[in-house]
C-alpha cells in the first residue's frame, strides 16, 4: 500500500514482543501512564504513517504507540511466513497484555481489520474504545484489487527514489506530489544490488493474495461475527472518495456495530490519515475526549 511520505516529528523508540516473543519496532510519545492509544498501520506500511496522528494524540494528553507489524518497517520478518489474520491478532493481543491499562485501539486497513476481529474475539476486551479507518465487514473487491495490484508492481524494486515518488504519486492523483524523499526513505531499504525496495516481507503479499481470493468469504464471515460482539465506544472513520470502502459498507458495519458513529472525512481516499491528517486527527480526539478522556486509568 502506499506510504504517507510526511515526515513527522521524532517519537522515542520502543520495542515490543508480538506472539512467540516476536520481535516488533514501535515508536511512542506521551506520559506512559496516560490513557494508551495503539496505532495500527495498513498493510505494506510502517508505524511512521501515524507520526503526526501520534504527536497529535500525544498533545491531547493520551499514550500514543504505533508499532510495524510483523514483516513490516523494521519488525522480525515471521520465520515461517505466517501473516495470516490469526498470527496478526496473536501480536496485537500480546502487546495489549504489556500496557499499564487497556488500550483504545486505532487501525487503519489491515490494522483495523486486526483491531476489530481481535475486541470482538476477546473476552474480556482487550480494548477500551476502537477506531476503525476505512475498513467494513465487506470491502469493494476493485479497491482492494488496486492495493494489491500497485504493491505486486513494485515487489523489484526502484532504481531511485524519484521513481517510488512518481509510483506513489500515480498511486494517488488527487494528493499533491510528494515534496522530497525523506519521508519515502523511512518505508523504503537499498539493497545491494543498488536499488530501492518497500521494507515489507514480499511473503506477506503472497498471503494476502490468497486472502483476497481464496478465503475472503470466510475472513468477511469471521469480520461479521467479530463485529457483533463489539460492545466499545466505535467510531467508524471512512475517506469519502475510498474505492475500498463504500458508503454502502460503512453503513452496513455501524448497523453491525450500532453504538458505533460514523465520520466521512471528505476528498479523503483509503489512505485516510495521509490524506487529510488533520481532520482526521481531530476528528479522533474529539471522539476519545467524550469516550475514553486522556486521565490515568
Amino acid at each position: 500500500m502506499p506510504h504517507d511520505t510526511a515526515s513527522g516529528p521524532l517519537l522515542r523508540p520502543l520495542e515490543l514482543n508480538g506472539a512467540g516473543g516476536l520481535r516488533l519496532s514501535a515508536e511512542a510519545a506521551g506520559d506512559p501512564v496516560a490513557q494508551p492509544v495503539l496505532l495500527l498501520h495498513g498493510g505494506g506500511q510502517t508505524r511512521h504513517a501515524w507520526s503526526g496522528t501520534a504527536q497529535r494524540l500525544a498533545d491531547a494528553g493520551y499514550y500514543a504507540i504505533a508499532y510495524d507489524a510483523r514483516g513490516h518497517g523494521d519488525s522480525q520478518w515471521a520465520p515461517d511466513g505466517d501473516y495470516s489474520a490469526d498470527a496478526l491478532v496473536a501480536d496485537l493481543a500480546s502487546v495489549c497484555g504489556t500496557l499499564v491499562a487497556p488500550p483504545v485501539l486505532v487501525g487503519a486497513s489491515m490494522g483495523g481489520l486486526t483491531a476489530m476481529v481481535a475486541l470482538g474475539e476477546s473476552s474480556p476486551p482487550i480494548a477500551r474504545a476502537l477506531v476503525l479507518v476505512d475498513i467494513a465487514a465487506r470491502l469493494e473487491a476493485a479497491g482492494v484489487e488496486r492495493v494489491l495490484n500497485f504493491m505486486g508492481a513494485h515487489t523489484s524494486g526502484f532504481a531511485t527514489l524519484e521513481e517510488a515518488v512518481d509510483a506513489v504519486a500515480a498511486y494517488n492523483p488527487h494528493r499533491p506530489r510528494p515534496r522530497g524523499t525523506e519521508g519515502l526513505r523511512k518505508n523504503l531499504r537499498k539493497r545491494e544490488d543498488g536499488r530501492w525496495y518497500w521494507h515489507w516481507d514480499p511473503r506477506f503479499l503472497n498471503h494476502a493474495t490468497r486472502s483476497q481470493a481464496g478465503e475472503a468469504l470466510v475472513q468477511q464471515e469471521r469480520r461479521i461475527q467479530a463485529a457483533q460482539h463489539i460492545t466499545a465506544p466505535s467510531l467508524l472513520v471512512r475517506g469519502g472518495s475510498s474505492d475500498v470502502v463504500s458508503a454502502q459498507g460503512a453503513r452496513e458495519l455501524q448497523q453491525l456495530i450500532p453504538q458505533a458513529e460514523l465520520f466521512d472525512v471528505q476528498d479523503a481516499g483509503h489512505m485516510v490519515a495521509g490524506d487529510r491528517n488533520d481532520v482526521f486527527s481531530h476528528a479522533v480526539i474529539e471522539f476519545l475526549t467524550r469516550t475514553v478522556p486522556p486521565v490515568r486509568p
